[in-house]
């Protein structure tokens, strides 16, 4: 059971100054109090038996009702969008997307397409007004493009979130637990997890694993701590890397989470993850099992994944603020019976 909420007036300072020496603004907020629940860590020596365990005692499965398609997003009330609303302090912007990649490499094996539709003739006259207009053709999923996972994206042993059947899905899409159920929007408290700063380190090297003790221990370093329907962001730093040594596998071998942080994730009641590259390290540690990071939360949790989003602009602004919180805010686009979608999404400070 969760501790019981207080309200109570407080004064976020978790620093005095920045990185240069200069005073940081106190912003008072309003927030109830919390205790995060006790976890027991997990074995580092996971089994794909371990898998199936953690899938039926994680699960949010018929939480929020047999019909639910929403999962952990329920956990995002007005209460909660509020909330995040008193972390606009600076009016500062910072996009999570990463441009979209147009040439094929390593890690874009399906690039983003555009093509120009109606350009001006220049051996004709010009017309009083034109307008040109273009096309895009995106292959989303996978580890090139920032995007958005739906509930329906990932399946375990033929069943989707809440025990739907995968025998729901058909050509024309998810007729069940489909992106368009976010066409609202998202409206949190974004919380970055900057490990390699954390390591003091650029960047993590591909196939690194990040446990439950390297999560508690940013919260401790940041001055923060995890809530319920807060989405959290995981920096390995792949774009930096990628940057500095060019495109690799990265389908192959990425740094990430290792599936013994799952429990941690569902006792903090996380509302949506996120990582600049799939979430899950690859390859995962579990024999047997290649994405349980994805399956854990998408299936059994009902969380949905921001994946392959450029945390560098982010991680260097919460730097400079000393601030490692933000509100976020998201809308991914409004597909029917669409398995997830390109996403912008918005970091506010």
């Amino acid at each position: 059971m969760l501790a019981p909420l207080l309200t109570v007036t407080f004064i976020n300072c978790t620093a005095t100054s920045n990185q240069n020496g200069e005073p940081l603004h106190e912003t008072a907020q309003t927030l109830p109090s919390y205790e995060p629940p006790p976890v027991a860590a997990e074995s580092r020596d996971l089994v794909q038996e371990d898998i199936e365990r953690l899938m039926n005692e994680l699960s949010n499965w018929g939480r929020w009702g047999p019909n639910d398609q929403l999962g952990a997003a329920n956990l995002i009330s007005p209460a909660k969008r509020l909330e995040a609303t008193s972390l606009v302090t600076e009016g500062i912007t910072v996009s999570l997307e990463h441009q979209l990649l147009v040439e094929q490499a390593d890690d874009v094996p399906l690039p983003f397409r555009r093509s120009m539709l109606n350009v001006p003739d220049s051996t004709v006259e010009p017309p009083f007004m034109g307008a040109v207009s273009d096309n895009y053709s995106v292959s989303y999923h996978g580890y090139s493009h920032s995007h958005i996972d739906s509930l329906c994206h990932i399946m375990y042993k033929g069943q989707m979130y809440n025990g739907v059947s995968q025998d729901t899905i058909t050509e024309d899409g998810c007729s069940n637990a489909s992106i368009a159920n976010l066409q609202g929007g998202i409206v949190t408290r974004g919380v970055l997890f900057d490990i390699p700063r954390l390591k003091g380190v650029p960047y993590l090297e591909p196939g690194t694993p990040i446990y439950m003790e390297d999560l508690e221990a940013w919260e401790e370093m940041a001055g923060l701590t995890v809530r319920p329907g807060d989405a959290i962001f995981i920096r390995t730093g792949r774009w930096a890397r990628r940057a500095e040594h060019g495109p690799w596998v990265i389908s192959e071998l990425a740094a990430g989470l290792h599936a013994s942080t799952m429990p941690w994730v569902r006792s903090r009641d996380v509302s949506f993850l996120g990582s600049d590259a799939a979430a899950d390290v690859v390859p995962s540690q579990v024999e047997g099992v290649r994405l349980p990071v994805h399956t854990l939360t998408i299936v059994a949790m009902g969380v949905d994944l921001f994946d392959n989003q450029d945390l560098e602009a982010l991680a260097e602004t919460a730097a400079d603020l000393n601030r490692w919180e933000f509100m976020l805010v998201a809308g991914p686009l409004a597909v029917q019976n669409g398995t997830g979608s390109p996403v912008n999404a918005i970091a506010i400070f």
